[in-house]
C-alpha cells in the first residue's frame, strides 16, 4: 500500500508543486501555492465525531473537484475514503493512506492537482502526459 515517500514522490512528478509545511507544520503540497493535498491526522474532535470507526494509521487529504466527486469516493471505497464533520460541505476527502494503492493514489493526486492548477499548467501538462487529448 502507499506511503508518504510515495505521496512525496507523485507530487514531485507535478509540474510547479511544491512541499510546504501547512498551519500546523506538517507536510502539505501546493501547486503554485494552492493547496492540494496534506498530511490530515485525526484531531479530538474527529476522533469523537467517528467514535469506534476513527482509523490508525497515516490520513491523506485530498481535493477533488466538488461535492459529487466526494460523495462517489466515500461511496465507492468506504474502507479507503472517510471524512469528517469539519469537512462538511467542502470538496475534500481524507484518505487511509496504508489501504489506498499507489496506482489509485496517483490517480487521486493528479486529479486533485489538476483542480487547482491554473487552467494553462493543467492543459499543458495534460497535452504533456497524452499527446491525443490535444
Amino acid at each position: 500500500m502507499a506511503s508518504w515517500d510515495d505521496v512525496r514522490r507523485i507530487a514531485a512528478s507535478l509540474p510547479e508543486t511544491s512541499e510546504y509545511p501547512s498551519y500546523d507544520g506538517l507536510p502539505a503540497w501546493r501547486v503554485r501555492n494552492k493547496l492540494f493535498v496534506w498530511e490530515r491526522p485525526l484531531r479530538k474532535p474527529d476522533l469523537a465525531a467517528l467514535g469506534d470507526a476513527a482509523p490508525d494509521g497515516p490520513i491523506l487529504g485530498a481535493r477533488v473537484p466538488d461535492l459529487g466527486a466526494k460523495e462517489a469516493l466515500l461511496a465507492d471505497d468506504p474502507d479507503v475514503y472517510f471524512t469528517i464533520p469539519h469537512l462538511d460541505g467542502y470538496p475534500a476527502v481524507l484518505v487511509r493512506l496504508d489501504r489506498i494503492d499507489t496506482t489509485e493514489l496517483t490517480e487521486l493526486m493528479v486529479e486533485a492537482w489538476y483542480d487547482r492548477a491554473p487552467k494553462r499548467l493543467a492543459a499543458a501538462y495534460r497535452a504533456q502526459s497524452d499527446p491525443s487529448a490535444g
